[in-house]
């Protein structure tokens, strides 16, 4: 199969689009026949190595999976033993590593039947990014109707996603975003848009929850913004210039020494994947509550263009690679 591959660190340079064998579904596995996939953050670091405090993760020397990409939405080819949920010639859209290919094989708990109304592109766009959003708008900031929320990095692949989930949890929305994206997190929902390059959205509010995806501001200017009780959600996702050794993680060891002692929730949000999110992330998507933004596509032999565009031109919603 087509693939887009990975031998050592470095920029997209170091990316390779060439053949290497098909994989086969292990017990619990779907292959699926990848349409699309999408681009995220999460390739950035992984075609980098960055941040290097995060490399025993990543591996040490060179990436452990040689594969990239995460998301994916297309049909699935087979199932391997034990798979109950799902069958060939299923329409789907899903987590695994190495969806940058032609085929991939997924977890059958990270795959679930792909939105009716939406395109495999659009599909794509939806598994790592709106699952982030759902998780920290549901179940890390627990948000309630009314609730006041800001999110910095509104018109990002998870915030355009975080904007909308806020929303249909009945939340009040401040988006944070730069001039040229203003209208687009306003036709997103957002009650509030702030343009970070003419205020600063920390001596606003003060917010009950503060979803942060950016990483760009300090614990206290953060904390600042928010009520005496309120909850801040640090994600951190964005874009870091190659090399740092610490990167968002910095932030998260901040928090870490400061949460004890603060009335203010202080909290990082997780990365886990859920058959189950999927699917209310599905449901949301059927039924119009929740919509991907995809700002550019890409064919798969030019994945590496795609990543570049995500770092350098600060690509705004997602940006999608078609195979």
């Amino acid at each position: 199969m087509k693939a887009i591959m990975q031998d050592r660190y470095g920029s997209v340079d170091v990316l390779e689009y060439g053949e290497t064998p098909r994989p086969v579904p292990a017990d619990g596995e779907v292959l699926v026949r990848v349409h699309a996939a999408s681009v995220n953050a999460y390739d950035w670091h992984f075609l980098h190595g960055d941040p290097k405090l995060a490399r025993p993760m990543m591996g040490l020397l060179r990436p452990r999976q040689r594969i990239r990409g995460r998301d994916f939405a297309g049909r699935v080819e087979s199932v391997g033993a034990g798979v109950t949920s799902l069958k060939p010639g299923d329409e789907v859209f899903g987590e695994a590593d190495g969806a940058f290919a032609e085929y991939v094989c997924a977890p059958e708990g990270t795959v679930d039947v792909k939105p009716a109304n939406l395109t495999f592109e659009q599909a794509a766009a939806v598994p790592l990014a709106a699952n982030t959003a759902l998780i920290g708008i549901r179940d890390v900031a627990q948000v309630d109707p009314g609730e006041t929320v800001l999110v910095n990095g509104a018109s990002g692949g998870v915030g355009t996603f975080a904007v909308q989930i806020a929303k249909a949890y009945g939340a009040q929305v401040t988006a944070v975003c730069r001039t040229r994206n203003v209208d687009l997190v306003r036709s997103l929902g957002a009650d509030h848009v702030i343009d970070y390059t003419n205020e600063d959205f920390t001596r606003g509010g003060p917010y009950g929850v503060v979803l942060d995806l950016v990483g760009n501001r300090s614990l206290a200017e953060f904390r600042r913004a928010l009520t005496p009780t309120g909850t801040l959600v640090l994600s951190g996702g964005g874009m870091y210039e190659g090399g740092s050794f610490v990167g968002p993680m910095g932030l998260f060891l901040k928090r870490r020494a400061v949460a004890p002692f603060a009335r203010q929730r202080l909290v990082e949000l997780p990365a886990k994947q859920s058959k189950a999110n999927l699917a209310e992330l599905r449901a949301l998507v059927e039924s119009g509550k929740l919509a991907p933004v995809v700002e550019r596509v890409f064919p798969l032999s030019e994945a590496a263009q795609a990543i570049r565009h995500l770092e350098v031109e600060h690509a705004r919603a997602k940006i999608v690679i078609t195979v």
